[in-house]
């Protein structure tokens, strides 16, 4: 506990750096299953958070209907052999090997340096499984030139244009790569399930630049799910509204006979948390001492895994590239929790606009 206040505090290189919060690292771990089977890879770790909550729960997945000793066999793989990290930063480099350190494990396969200077790396890793929070304003100068060919002026400006949808991109590519040496030994292909958090503004893809990496994105892959996560969930660090992408890297979006596979997109904008000043966003409880979250996050998982959809909180879409990528596109509106005040409140918020448009005057 002591860590996670720390790093939130602890100078950064960038001021807009967001490290993720620890009860989404645990949802998206449930998302795309991991266990003790699972090879886990963060291109982009940061203080190790997605690591740190992948082992712990591997680890306790060891311990599950396994005798000690056998538990301490497969716990010593996991520690060995299914966790890897990239880290190109210093200082976050530096919190990430702390904190696999804190949690019982070294720093033998977390590695400093850039992800898109890591290819063997990855391949080495041969992960089943990559949880990612990308920088969302990167430098272009760090980004390979085969990325940079339609971006136009833009790729010698300050930030990068695709909103962090380059680092899924070369993720892509790594394990395409892979597949095709895989064809050429025989080997079946291998698909590589990701959850990544991207910046609000990469899901609507307002620029033609996102859009095409958008479409590339799902010549390859599959886009599972998208979930609008809630505003501010890396209080106090950037403020940028957040949403959680599942992919199946490897399996294209649509099949060769030409069919869609649709996309689950989920309204998880409320998670059971307080912003409160100099302490964060804060885990809220019941009556009963019960987590607010906990019960949150069981629903989330359910409604994904049984793909159910609920008036606004969910809805299954087939979409494009050219499409947007958030639920609030898609999904209905529950009427049912609507009510007078909610009125009154939108008829006040369009009468303030009005009047600091100068469009209309108090008498």
């Amino acid at each position: 506990m002591f860590f996670i206040a720390f790093n939130k505090y602890t100078g950064k290189a960038d001021k807009n750096q967001a490290f993720t919060p620890d009860h989404i690292t645990e949802f998206m771990c449930r998302v795309t299953g991991v266990d003790r089977t699972k090879r886990v890879l963060d291109a982009t770790c940061g203080s190790g958070s997605f690591l740190v909550q992948a082992m712990v729960k591997e680890l306790a997945d060891c311990r599950n209907g396994k005798r000690e000793d056998e538990a301490a066999e497969l716990m010593d793989i996991v520690k060995k052999e299914h966790i890897y990290g990239i880290e190109v930063e210093e200082k976050a480099y530096g919190l990430s090997i702390t904190n696999m350190l804190i949690h019982g494990d070294g720093n033998s396969n977390i590695k400093f340096g850039s992800c898109f200077d890591c290819k063997e790396f990855i391949e080495k890793a041969n992960p089943d499984i990559i949880l990612m929070n990308p920088p969302y304003n990167a430098k272009p100068i760090g980004i390979p030139e085969r990325y940079k060919s339609k971006w136009g002026k833009t790729k010698d400006g300050k930030e990068d244009p695709t909103k962090g949808f380059v680092f899924v991109h070369y993720l892509s590519d790594v394990i395409k790569d892979m597949n095709e040496e895989r064809e050429k030994a025989g080997l079946s292909r291998k698909t590589v399930e990701m959850a990544v958090l991207l910046p609000v503004a990469a899901a609507i893809g307002t620029s033609k630049i996102v859009e095409n990496e958008k479409i590339s994105i799902l010549n390859d892959n599959t886009l599972n799910a998208v979930f609008t996560l809630p505003a501010e969930i890396f209080y106090p660090g950037a403020s940028v509204s957040a949403c959680c992408m599942v992919f199946t890297l490897g399996k294209p979006h649509v099949d060769t006979d030409g069919t869609i596979s649709e996309t689950f997109f989920g309204y998880y904008k409320e998670d059971g948390f307080k912003k409160k000043k100099n302490l964060g966003r804060v885990e809220q409880f019941d009556e009963s001492g019960h987590s607010k979250w906990k019960i949150i996050e069981d629903n989330w998982v359910r409604l994904y895994r049984k793909k159910i959809v609920v008036d606004g909180l969910s809805a299954i879409e087939e979409v494009s590239g050219r499409d947007e990528w958030l639920c609030e596109a898609y999904m209905k509106t529950d009427y049912s929790t609507l009510s007078k005040s909610d009125f009154q409140q939108t008829v006040n918020n369009y009468l303030a606009y009005l009047v600091k448009e100068g469009k209309i005057y108090e008498s």
